[in-house]
């Protein structure tokens, strides 16, 4: 991270300490919505062409949505402008477009982890609640959506971690139901070893590069065994017996096998491809996979369960995408309304549809069409609900860098759980001043 970047997270911080509005740490930029300096209130005016910012669309409904947005808006047209896959890096552009007050980006497909960021340092708007239908999304995706109590986001996509796995090597291992312990998987991946069709096939994968992936599958790992990284007040806490746990099973798993080596290089992508290919018995990954598994010549030999903890079902990271508007942005009117229409429930139910995308709106789990065709809603629900979010501070980019940093050194060996985990609490409680 550039020393600009840092001198503002460190002014951030203290006003935040010191219960202050932010409009000290940097001037806002002016745009044709009128909006000149960082003000409390955001100027929705302004019409004409715009850009969607996001990571590439593996998909291909993304561009279909907006072609009908162009199609009924043919004199204010989005243009995508589509960033590296990996969330660190798409994040890092997003910053320095912010930074240099570039009016480039206008719709931002941001993390939705980054809300508080991103909101703190005033690189997105203040957007008007009534505008969009929260009453309809689900809680825990609206609250990924705000900062210090409004409304800088708009709810696109929400996200829990599934587990998908072979039910067809199960079946004839003679295991009847998916695993909810980390023993039952390894035990399982056992019985299925000893039969010919097991041969090669490892037993199980998330994503550990060292990315914002490694970030989730380490909280999900620390979630599931009791413990936290940062307690409800933001303060770190993971120098514990319980995140001890979580991380000395991935460190294990690594070790004995259960987790193959090649793993720790797979972001998403990898880690589906992996699966799809047959190589592995169980995955973790998102619900985005499920459309795509379809397709691929593990169709109708996999299904989908909540993730195995350590003493019974774990717990996802809480994850999703949500729109942001650039503070820095022209045409705020075209903007507020194509964020609407992008993340409408008739386009929800699109996305859902044809990518496979977790929709923020409660009601489309609950449908009975919706559910006889991707049976996976009901765990996929189950997951979001449950889900434990990652550490919400501002100082979001330190406290990733710092987990990823520690969670690979443990994982290849450098360091002992325990090791990790102690820098780690000593790295978290610099970054975030607790």
């Amino acid at each position: 991270m550039n020393a600009r970047t840092t001198r503002a997270l460190q002014c951030s911080a203290a006003l935040v300490a010191a219960g202050l509005t932010l409009t000290a740490c940097g001037s806002g930029g002016g745009s044709s919505a009128g909006s000149s300096g960082q003000s409390q209130s955001t100027s929705f005016t302004g019409r004409g062409p715009i850009t969607y910012v996001s990571g590439k669309d593996t998909t291909g409904v993304v561009q279909k949505v907006i072609d009908r947005w162009n199609k009924l808006h043919p004199k204010e047209k989005v243009t995508v402008i589509d960033l590296p896959t990996d969330p660190d890096s798409q994040r890092q552009q997003m910053i320095q477009n912010a930074e240099t007050k570039s009016d480039a980006y206008t719709v931002l497909s941001l993390d939705a982890v980054w809300t508080s960021e991103f909101a703190a340092h005033q690189w997105i708007a203040k957007l008007p609640e009534t505008q969009f239908p929260l009453d309809k999304m689900l809680t825990p995706a609206v609250d990924t959506a705000k900062y210090r109590g409004s409304l800088y986001a708009a709810p696109y996509i929400s996200n829990g971690g599934i587990l998908y796995y072979r039910t067809d090597l199960l079946k004839k291992a003679g295991i009847s139901k998916a695993p909810t312990t980390w023993a039952e998987m390894t035990a399982d991946c056992a019985k299925i070893k000893k039969l010919p069709e097991g041969k090669g096939v490892s037993c199980y994968a998330g994503q550990f590069q060292k990315y914002e992936g490694l970030t989730v599958n380490f909280a999900e790992a620390v979630n599931s065994a009791g413990g936290v990284i940062t307690d409800a007040d933001g303060k770190p806490d993971v120098d514990t017996a319980a995140a001890r746990k979580g991380l000395d099973f991935l460190v294990s798993a690594f070790k004995d096998g259960t987790i193959p080596k090649e793993a720790i290089t797979y972001q998403e992508e990898d880690s589906r491809q992996a699966f799809q290919d047959g190589k592995l018995v169980f995955l973790r990954n998102w619900p985005y996979v499920y459309a795509l598994a379809e397709k691929s010549k593990i169709a109708g030999k996999y299904a989908v369960a909540p993730l195995p903890g350590l003493n019974g079902t774990g717990a996802s990271s809480l994850g999703g995408s949500n729109l942001a508007l650039s503070s820095y942005a022209k045409n705020k009117a075209t903007a507020l309304d194509f964020m609407k229409f992008f993340t409408d429930e008739e386009n929800a139910t699109t996305f859902l549809k044809d990518a496979a995308f977790a929709p923020a709106y409660a009601d489309l789990y609950d449908d009975k069409a919706l559910t006889a065709q991707y049976p996976y809603l009901p765990v996929l629900k189950q997951s979001i609900t449950n889900a434990v979010p990652r550490p919400r501070v501002v100082q979001y980019g330190d406290v990733t860098s710092a987990i990823q940093q520690e969670a690979y050194a443990a994982l290849t060996g450098s360091k002992s759980s325990a090791q990790a985990l102690k820098d780690l609490q000593q790295e978290l409680q610099k970054s975030t001043g607790q």
